[in-house]
């Protein structure tokens, strides 16, 4: 029979109508034939799978609406699965073929139920012989006393699901056994109805209702399309390997499944089929699931897909990045707008309140007579990539590229022991499986292993909880609407957690502390209604490449002595910090994309101690970076930029290093330093603000304590399960917190770029303050500027250029040593001087208004400087200004200046001027006049100051020097930042 003689579609007509042997049998007959029978999947395949009485849905319970790739494939795995339990190995080595044709033919099936062969379930029991088959008739069955299978035996329920009860509690005495289509119920003797401690359980579409399965090790469980409710659970006690697929589990008084102590040695016959069974599932690496994890959107939330948007190719100008963040109007909180100026300006110089001094400076100034400064110490910031485009320091625009996150075979493929835990199959396996509206999920205890795929985890108090040094694996899985948090690990807990989504918990998605130290690697972590992850402590682990968005407190959340490695995640459009760090928290943190969100980008405060090394941190709605009371830390390498605030926010009390840096495209100031009091919003500005995160148990019953970092002044209740542990006494690690950086008193500030800001650095504090070696260029007011400082600031070595006002401004009663800077070609002053200190050895070149203004009753040294103007005074000393200015050498810098380089107001008498050269060009000569700094070349230098070593500085940085630039600061607080003004 051809099957050309019949259209196709006949065919499909004909055949729809053949039992599952004679499609078999007709798959054999042609290739022809055989595509026309696989052609059947949507119709003949589909009704098959769905009317068998072993199976449902291939998807139920989680997702029984999405069709599979293939019915027949489902039927074909569903097939494979049903007969695990009869591969019994020790019995089939003799004679394989043998045995099966022998078993087939003496296998007997024995009926039970009212009318038939037996009435009672013992009573069938008692006499069926191995592999036979027990058919229970619909009613109920009940047991007053334990049953035991001594012999291997399968006991079907007839009829629909829920037709068969059984009442009884059963021991497995034998290699292997199954139950399909029955319901269980516990007897009144005892809540477990089913047990095994060595031979091997095949469960298929059986209902477990108030029960208790129990399988200890070496015996194995196989469990499908099975369904645990009303307080049912399974109990698995060193089982070394069970798989549990497709099943549901609801209504748990405690956890549904429960995994506990370390798989024991012995191995059963089955686990090598399990094995191989598990193995069928797609593998983590390969299953090509990574498109999910890219940057979602801001608006979703729940479980939905939401869209990618790759960030790595975003490129955002600076004007649409001004009209997206409305940069003119933030910009009034800074100095800007404040009816604030660097001093009085001179007669030549011109009103830029509008932030076009840069331009119009370079358009109309001209130094005829300009001295080259374009090779000073600091000159590699500003110089063109080998690509030719600006440099960071130089680009009017912000950065457009920033990374995108690993891949998980990526991740794998660099992280051997990842690799191991996912590619293992050791312990409890679980997958495709549903855990809903109850206490827990999965709990695994005393070194227990599980691994979990593509289940869904929702309405519980917790989904995973894993403690005292268990391992778990959890692969593609959906974590939600957890009442407390959603994964909690603790007591050295460890394991593997990738691409899943965990989403729209009561506390954070994931809570790790006590030793624990798991891989938490390319999960989407979102729309918590607390913090995406906390680590406390001292918890640890490794947090990479994960999307970390829209929950409502802190992305990640640091304290008590939590010190994880959080690497190459996205961590954007948060309610509240990017990174919170507090309480003496810890951690490597490199190498993040933290953006858009609407507190700090990285909040360090109250001991809290991290490495924060080559981020991105940009487009926040408030700071980049903030480091508050008590704060310390490692800044480095760092992209800070468009953000709304500051850049870099350092509060009172804090012990920061910020080296190598770029503070860029800023809107209000690149690096503000506060420790004022004020008793406006004292509450916010100590850190104590509404909507914070719960910590204090995994019911998040204790108290609560801040997110952000900024925790309430009370008593938190951080004891679990009655334990007390001191967070901070461990002191073991105190030596590798601080081995990869230079211990400090004071805070340091050092080799970095601040450009595009709307002040490069505003210091209004009443600590010591040194900067060192920084490049200041290009911002919309003064490059520097101190308002307060009671105790000294030193400014070292660095380059302020090219700024829309002055470059230095120095307030009334303000300390401040310069030394050693080059001032150049700013719109205002090159240096602005009210305060006290001395000016010593700096070079002023190409500035619009004066070289150096001193005013007020500054009390103040003006030594060995070299000073060119643009068409003003060179040094200006007004009003009653105490001190000496000597030594300074002038150049006149265009030929129309006809001001004198050297001005002091003729009332004074306490000021000293002596041994100052000024060079003026001779009028009759037609060259330019042959000034070079030569000895020394233009500053900054790109050699130590003299009596200062170099060795304790990294060679990565231009400039070496021993003394650090620092500001200790003591019980004061800030004022002025975006961070506390929106609160």
């Amino acid at each position: 029979m051809e099957v050309g003689s019949l259209p196709v579609e006949l065919w499909r007509v004909i055949l729809a109508y053949l039992p599952l042997p004679e499609l078999g049998r007709c798959c054999q007959v042609c290739r022809a034939w055989r595509e026309l029978v696989l052609s059947l999947d949507n119709t003949r395949w589909r009704q098959l799978c769905l009317g068998c009485p072993e199976c449902r849905h291939p998807n139920w319970p989680s997702q029984p609406h999405l069709e599979p790739p293939s019915w027949r494939e489902a039927l074909k795995q569903h097939a494979l699965a049903t007969r695990t339990w009869t591969q019994n190995g020790p019995e089939l080595q003799s004679s394989a073929c043998l045995l099966f044709f022998r078993r087939r033919k003496d296998r007997r099936v024995w009926h039970v139920g009212p009318g038939c062969e037996f009435e009672t379930l013992r009573g069938a029991l008692g006499v069926a012989g191995p592999y036979d088959r027990v058919v229970l008739h619909p009613g109920v069955y009940e047991e007053q006393a334990e049953v035991a299978l001594k012999v291997p035996v399968e006991l079907v329920g007839l009829g629909r699901l829920g037709e068969v009860a059984l009442l009884v509690c059963m021991e497995q005495q034998c290699p292997t056994a199954r139950l399909c289509n029955l319901v269980f119920m516990p007897p009144w003797f005892s809540t477990v109805v089913y047990k095994t401690s060595w031979g091997h359980v095949q469960l298929d579409n059986c209902n477990f209702e108030g029960a208790q399965l129990q399988i200890r090790g070496p015996g194995t469980c196989q469990a499908r399309f099975c369904s645990f409710s009303q307080g049912s659970s399974a109990h698995l006690l060193g089982v070394v390997l069970s798989l549990l697929d497709s099943c549901d589990f609801s209504g748990s008084d405690t956890a549904s499944v429960t995994v506990e102590g370390p798989p024991v040695s012995e191995r059963n016959w089955a686990c090598k089929h399990l094995a191989a069974l598990a193995r069928t599932f797609p593998s983590c690496g390969m299953s090509g699931n990574n498109s999910s994890l890219k940057d979602p959107e801001a608006g979703s939330t729940g479980g939905a897909q939401p869209p990618a948007a790759n960030v790595k190719k975003e490129h955002v100008s600076i004007e649409d990045w001004k009209k997206r963040t409305e940069v003119d109007a933030v910009c009034q909180g800074t100095v800007i707008e404040d009816g604030w100026s660097d001093g009085e300006h001179s007669e030549g110089e011109g009103e830029n309140h509008n932030g076009e001094g840069i331009n119009n400076t370079k358009k109309q100034l001209t130094l005829d007579y300009k001295i080259q400064c374009d090779h000073h110490g600091l000159s590699h910031f500003l110089k063109p990539r080998p690509d030719g485009s600006l440099s960071v320091a130089s680009s009017p625009d912000p950065p457009s590229v920033a990374p995108e996150p690993l891949t998980l075979q990526q991740e794998l493929d660099r992280d051997p022991e990842a690799h191991m835990l996912a590619v293992s199959t050791l312990g409890c396996i679980l997958r495709r499986c549903l855990f809903r509206d109850g206490k827990g999920g999965v709990h695994l205890s005393n070194y227990g292993q599980a691994r979990l795929e593509e289940n869904v985890f929702r309405g519980l108090n917790y989904a995973v909880r894993c403690i005292q040094n268990s391992t778990i694996v959890m692969l593609r899985n959906e974590v939600c609407e957890c009442r407390a948090s959603g994964v909690f690990l603790r007591l050295s807990a460890q394991g593997l957690i990738a691409e899943n989504n965990i989403h729209s918990n009561g506390e954070a998605g994931l809570d790790i502390r006590k030793g624990a130290n798991p891989t938490i690697v390319c999960n989407r972590i979102h729309s918590g209604l607390r913090s995406g992850v906390v680590v406390l402590g001292n918890g640890k682990g490794s947090i990479r490449s994960n999307q970390i968005y829209n929950n409502k407190e802190a992305g990640v959340y640091i304290l008590f002595s939590g010190n994880p490695v959080v690497s190459g995640n996205h961590i954007f459009q948060g309610q509240a910090a990017g990174i919170a760090i507090n309480e003496n928290g810890r951690g490597m943190i490199t190498e993040n994309v933290i953006r858009e969100n609407q507190w700090g980008g990285v909040d360090i405060r109250r001991g809290g101690d991290p490495i924060l090394r080559n981020n991105y941190i940009c487009y926040g709605y408030s700071d980049g970076v903030v480091v508050g009371e008590r704060g310390r830390g490692l800044i480095e390498g760092n992209h800070v930029y468009c953000n709304k605030g500051c850049g870099v926010w350092v509060m009172s009390s804090s012990l920061p290093q910020l080296l190598g840096n770029y503070i860029i495209h800023n809107c209000m100031y690149g690096l503000a330093v506060f420790c004022r009091k004020d008793p406006e919003n004292i509450e916010a500005r100590e850190g104590n603000w509404p909507g914070q995160e719960g910590i204090g148990g995994d019911g998040g019953s204790g108290e609560r304590r801040g997110v952000e970092g900024e925790g309430r002044e009370g008593q938190e209740n951080f004891n679990e399960e009655g334990e007390l542990f001191a967070w901070e006494s461990d002191l073991d690690s105190e030596d590798e917190r601080h081995s990869a950086r230079r211990s400090i008193s004071v805070a340091l500030v050092e080799s970095n770029c601040m450009s595009y800001n709307g002040v490069g650095l505003y210091v209004k504090s009443s600590e010591a303050l040194n900067v060192f070696a920084n490049l200041v260029n290009n911002n919309r007011g003064p490059g520097i500027a101190v308002l307060q400082s009671s105790q000294l600031t030193r400014l070292v070595t660095n380059c302020i250029l090219e700024n829309g006002r002055g470059g230095v401004a120095v307030e009334k009663d303000c300390r401040v040593e310069l030394r050693g800077n080059g001032v150049y070609e700013n719109s205002g002053h090159g240096v602005s001087f009210s305060g006290n200190g001395q000016i010593v050895e700096n070079d002023m070149v190409g500035n619009r208004g004066y070289g150096i203004q001193v005013s007020g009753g500054a009390d103040i040294k003006v030594v060995r400087n070299r000073v060119q103007p643009a068409q003003s005074c060179g040094i200006a000393v007004l009003g009653a200004v105490k001190g000496v200015v000597h030594d300074n050498i002038l150049f006149q810098g265009h030929p129309a200046n006809k001001k004198t380089l050297l001005h002091m107001d003729p009332a004074n008498e306490s000021c000293v001027l002596r041994n100052n050269s000024i060079l003026r060009h001779n009028n009759s000569c037609t060259s330019s006049p042959p000034w070079v700094f030569e000895n020394p070349p233009p500053r900054p230098l790109a050699s130590s100051p003299v009596g200062l070593s170099s060795s304790q500085y990294p060679s990565r940085l231009g400039i070496s020097m021993t003394t650090r630039i620092s500001a200790t600061v003591e019980s004061g607080c800030h004022s002025g930042s975006m961070f506390c003004s929106i609160l």
